[in-house]
């Protein structure tokens, strides 16, 4: 089985890194891309995933990040 890492950054899709039979190295890259993707201040939103060669996500391996604020509620 083959794996990848893909990422959808603020609309923009991206395959981030390909591992071959790899899962562990698949699994790394995931940690380091949500970890790089949490400190960027250009990163409004992003979806970071593990998925196999049929697009399947992996072990669960799925992370949403929002640094968008939400808006204040008004008060009556």
């Amino acid at each position: 089985m083959k794996y990848a890492v893909i990422s959808n950054v603020n609309g923009i899709f991206k395959i981030e890194s390909e591992h071959g039979n790899d899962l562990q190295a698949a699994i790394v890259n995931f940690h380091q891309k949500c970890a790089s993707f949490w400190n960027a201040l250009d990163v409004e939103t992003a979806k970071v995933e593990v998925v196999d060669e049929s697009l399947n996500v992996v072990d669960g391996k799925v992370e949403f990040i929002s640094h968008v604020e939400p808006e204040p509620e008004e008060e009556a």
